[in-house]
C-alpha cells in the first residue's frame, strides 16, 4: 500500500496545486485554456516523439499485449455505445467518454505502480507504444470526424458546401499535418524505423519540453475543477438530451477500473494462459486509472470537459482499491 502512495501522490498533489492556483486567480482566467494548448500542441508532442523515437516498434507484439489489447478494445466500444445510447452523445463526445472508459494512466502512473509493483515497467512501456500509435490516433479521428464543420472555404468564393463524405475523406487525409498528437507520433516512428540518432541538443531540448507535459496536465486539470460549465456547453450536447453528469462519470469508472480489468484477466488466463507474473502485469496494468489526456483532448477540441475530468478525478481514487485488490488475489511472483 505503501508503494501505491508513493506512485499516486505527485498526481494528487499537482492537481492540488492547480485547484488551488485556479481558487486563487493567479494565473487569470485564461489560465487553463493557455496551458492545455500548451500541453496539446507542444509538450505532448516533444514527450511522445521523444519516447517513440527511442523505442524498438516490435516489442509490443505479445500475448500480454493481446490480453491488455482485448480489454481496451472491448472497454472503449462499450464506452463510446453507451455515451451515445445512455446519454444522448454525438459522436466527439463519445470518443471522449470512450477514452474516459478505457484509456489508461499508463506514464506517470503506470511506470511508478510496474517498477514497485512487478519490479519493471517493460511492460508499460508497450502500453505506452500501443495507446500511442493504435489508440489515439482512432480517438482522435473521431474527434475530427464529430467536431468538423462539412464546409471548404474557397478565396474570394464564400462558404462552399461540399459532400459530407468528401468533408470527413479530406480531414482524414490531413489530420496527421493538422494534429501535432499525431504528427509527432509519425515522426518518431519514422526516426525509430530509420535508425537515427538525434543529435545530443535536440533531444536534450525535446526531453525538456516533453517533461514539461504531465504536469502541466495536471495543473490543468486541477484549474478546470474550478470550473462548472453549463451542460449546454458541449456543441454536441443540447440541453434537452443531456443527462445528469454523474451517471455517465459513474459508469465511465466502473468500465475503466473494474470491467477493463476482468475483461484482461479473463482473456490473459483462461483463454491465453499467460504466466502469473504476465498476468499480473496485464490486470495491473488494465487497471489503472483514466489519463488526464482525456480531459486535455476534450478541452482543445471544446467539447464539455466534465465527464473526462470528474472520471480522472475519481477513478484514480477507486483504482487504489482495485489495483490493490489485483496485486493481493494474483500475487507478485516476479520480484
Amino acid at each position: 500500500m505503501h508503494a501505491l502512495l508513493s506512485a499516486f501522490a505527485p498526481i494528487w498533489m499537482l492537481t492540488a496545486i492547480g485547484y488551488v492556483v485556479g481558487r486563487s486567480g493567479l494565473l487569470g482566467a485564461q489560465a487553463e485554456a493557455v496551458l492545455g494548448r500548451f500541453v496539446f500542441h507542444v509538450a505532448m508532442p516533444a514527450a511522445l516523439f521523444t519516447m517513440v523515437s527511442g523505442a524498438r516498434l516490435n516489442t509490443f507484439a505479445n500475448s500480454s499485449m493481446v490480453a491488455f489489447a482485448a480489454g481496451t478494445a472491448l472497454v472503449c466500444g462499450l464506452g463510446f455505445l453507451v455515451s451515445g445510447r445512455l446519454f444522448g452523445r454525438g459522436t466527439a463526445d463519445r470518443a471522449i467518454g470512450s477514452m474516459a472508459s478505457g484509456y489508461v494512466n499508463s506514464a506517470n502512473l503506470g511506470i511508478p505502480v510496474a517498477v514497485q509493483v512487478l519490479g519493471d515497467a517493460s511492460f508499460v512501456a508497450q502500453i505506452i507504444l500501443f495507446q500511442v500509435l493504435l489508440v489515439s490516433p482512432v480517438i482522435l479521428a473521431l474527434l475530427d470526424s464529430g467536431t468538423g464543420t462539412g464546409t471548404v472555404t474557397g478565396a474570394g468564393a464564400g462558404t462552399k458546401p461540399v459532400s459530407g463524405r468528401a468533408v470527413v475523406f479530406r480531414r482524414m487525409l490531413t489530420m496527421p499535418v493538422r494534429n501535432p498528437i499525431i504528427m509527432a507520433s509519425l515522426l518518431g516512428v519514422a526516426v525509430s524505423a530509420l535508425g537515427l540518432r538525434l543529435p545530443h541538443a535536440l533531444a536534450h531540448s525535446c526531453d525538456l519540453l516533453g517533461a514539461a507535459a504531465v504536469p502541466t496536465a495536471l495543473i490543468t486539470l486541477g484549474l478546470s475543477l474550478n470550473a462548472r460549465p453549463a451542460a449546454s456547453d458541449s456543441p454536441e450536447l443540447p440541453r434537452r438530451t443531456a443527462r445528469p453528469v454523474r451517471a455517465e462519470v459513474v459508469v465511465a469508472v466502473a468500465l475503466k477500473t473494474l470491467v477493463q480489468p476482468l475483461i484482461a484477466l479473463a482473456v490473459g488466463g483462461p483463454l491465453l494462459h499467460l504466466p502469473e507474473h504476465q498476468l499480473l502485469a496485464v490486470v495491473l496494468c488494465s487497471a489503472l486509472p483514466t489519463a488526464q489526456n482525456a480531459f486535455i483532448y476534450a478541452q482543445q477540441y471544446g467539447l464539455d470537459t466534465r465527464v473526462a475530468r470528474n472520471a480522472v478525478v475519481a477513478s484514480t481514487v477507486v483504482s487504489m482499491a482495485t489495483l490493490s485488490v489485483a496485486t493481493w488475489a494474483l500475487g507478485t511472483t516476479g520480484s
